[in-house]
C-alpha cells in the first residue's frame, strides 16, 4: 500500500453536561472534571502525533464528543489557538465541530467562527419535545431554533443537523413532523440514524427488563423509507447511507473514513489510522492526561493486514452511494484487482441485485442528479441500500493468508 501523511483530522472532547439513554460514547459528565488539563494534555499529543508522523497538509478536521461546546468561550479559543498553531490547515480546510443545542451562546459561536471552524454539526435527534425527554436530551425545540439561528448570525453557513428514527414511542407520523420541521430550515446537510440500543446505557437496561417500547422493523424501515423519500424529494442526494447533503456539502471528513483513508485521532478514546497502524487512546479522563504528558498515550494498537483492508475498503466505501472504484482500490493496494480479490462475494451480491456494476464510460446518476465518478466499479443498487448490512458483511472475514502468498 502507498503510504502518505493523513489529510484529515479527529479530536475528542469528552465532556458532556449530562449522559443521554442512548450513549455508549466514550464521554463524562462535565462537572468536577479537569478540563484545563485535558487541553494540556491534548496538546502535547498533538506535538508527539507530529513528531512521530509529521503532517504535510490538512484538508479536514472534526472535533467530536461528548459535547465539545460545553468548552467555556476562553477554554474554546485557547484549544483552537492550539489546533491553529500546530497543524497545518489552510484556507480550504473544512473544519467541524459537533455542538448540542443550547450550549451555543453567540460569544462561543464568535470564539469558534474566529478560531477556524466553518461547519457545524447540531445532535437534534427530533423536533417533539416529549421524545427529546425520553430519550436523555436536556436541549428542547426552542433551544434547537435559538441555537441555528445564534450560528448563522455568528457566520455559519454549513451547517448540519443529526436525527434519529426508531425510538422508544415514536411513530412515522412524528418523524414525518420532525422532517417537515427540519427541511423548513433549508441546511446544506442532514444525518439520519436509527436507534441502536448499545450496551452500558441505560435503554440496554430498560431494554432487557422489556422496558422499552422500540418500533418493529417493518416500521422502522417504514421510517427509513419516509426520510429517503422526503429528503430526495426536497432536492438533497442521498450520498452515504444515512447522510443527505445539497451537492457540495457532503462530509469532506467522514468520506475519508468511507474510503478508508488514514486520519490522525487524538484525545480520550479516540481511534487513529496511520500507515495501515490502527490506535485507540487510553478512555479516562485523567488516565488519559497522565499519560499524555509522558507519552504518546496508546490503549491499544494493531497493524492492519492488508486483507483485512481490503475487507474494510469494500464495507466502508459501499456506505457510500458512488461507491466503490476500481481504480481507487489499486491505488490503494497496488497489484490487485476488486474482482480478483473479491469475485466470489461480488458475483452473488449483483446477480441478487444488491449490487450494481459500474462500467467505464457510463453516464449514470445518483436519484437527485449527481453524475456518478467515472470508473470502473460497484454501489449499492436501492434494493441494497435497504439490505446494507447483509451487503457490507459480506466483505467481513472472508479472506485469509492465502491473499499474501
Amino acid at each position: 500500500m502507498l503510504h502518505h501523511a493523513p489529510r484529515a483530522l479527529y479530536i475528542h472532547i469528552p465532556f458532556c453536561t449530562n449522559k443521554c439513554h442512548y450513549c455508549d460514547f466514550n464521554s463524562y459528565i462535565l462537572k468536577g472534571q479537569p478540563v484545563d488539563d485535558y487541553l494540556t494534555a491534548l496538546e502535547r499529543e498533538m506535538e508527539r502525533t507530529l513528531s512521530a508522523t509529521p503532517a504535510e497538509r490538512i484538508d479536514t478536521v472534526f472535533v467530536g464528543g461528548g459535547t465539545p461546546t460545553v468548552l467555556t468561550p476562553p477554554q474554546m479559543e485557547r484549544f483552537l489557538a492550539s489546533v491553529r498553531r500546530l497543524w497545518p490547515l489552510h484556507e480550504g480546510t473544512e473544519f467541524t465541530m459537533e455542538a448540542n443545542p443550547g450550549t451555543t451562546d453567540p460569544d462561543k459561536l464568535a470564539v469558534m467562527f474566529a478560531g477556524g471552524v466553518n461547519r457545524l454539526s447540531f445532535g437534534v435527534q427530533s423536533f417533539d419535545n416529549g421524545l427529546l425527554q425520553r430519550i436523555g436530551r436536556i436541549h428542547d425545540v426552542d433551544d434547537v431554533y435559538r441555537s441555528l439561528d445564534n450560528a448563522r448570525a455568528a457566520g455559519f453557513g454549513n451547517l448540519s443537523i443529526d436525527l434519529m428514527f426508531g425510538l422508544p414511542g415514536q411513530t412515522v407520523e412524528l418523524l414525518s413532523d420532525s422532517v417537515d420541521k427540519a427541511l423548513a430550515l433549508d441546511l446544506p446537510h442532514y444525518s439520519l440514524y436509527s436507534l441502536k440500543v448499545e450496551e452500558n446505557t441505560l435503554f440496554h437496561h430498560l431494554y432487557e427488563k422489556n422496558q422499552l417500547p422500540l418500533p418493529t422493523e417493518d416500521e422502522d424501515l417504514e421510517m427509513y423509507l419516509h426520510l429517503i423519500g422526503r429528503l430526495q424529494g426536497a432536492g438533497y442526494e442521498h450520498y452515504e447511507i444515512s447522510n443527505f447533503a445539497k451537492p457540495g456539502f457532503e462530509s469532506r471528513h467522514n468520506s475519508t473514513y468511507w474510503r478508508n483513508e488514514p486520519y490522525y485521532g487524538l484525545g480520550a478514546g479516540a481511534h487513529g489510522y496511520l500507515e495501515r497502524h490502527r490506535h485507540v487512546n487510553i478512555k479516562g479522563v485523567q488516565p488519559y492526561i497522565d499519560a499524555a504528558l509522558e507519552r504518546l498515550p496508546r490503549l491499544s494498537g494493531e497493524t492492519v493486514s492488508e486483507a483485512e483492508a481490503m475487507e474494510d475498503f469494500m464495507m466502508v466505501g459501499l456506505r457510500l452511494l458512488d461507491g466503490v472504484r476500481g481504480a481507487d482500490f489499486e491505488r490503494q493496494f497496488p497489484g490487485r484487482t476488486i474482482e480478483g480479490v473479491f469475485g466470489a462475494q461480488l458475483r452473488p451480491l449483483v446477480e441478487g441485485g444488491l449490487l450494481l456494476r459500474l462500467e467505464d464510460g457510463e453516464h449514470g446518476s445518483l436519484p437527485g442528479g449527481t453524475p456518478l465518478r467515472p470508473g470502473q466499479g460497484y454501489r449499492l443498487s436501492p434494493q441494497g441500500v435497504l439490505l446494507g448490512n447483509e451487503v457490507f458483511g459480506a466483505f467481513i472475514g472472508v479472506l485469509d493468508d492465502a491473499i499474501h502468498s
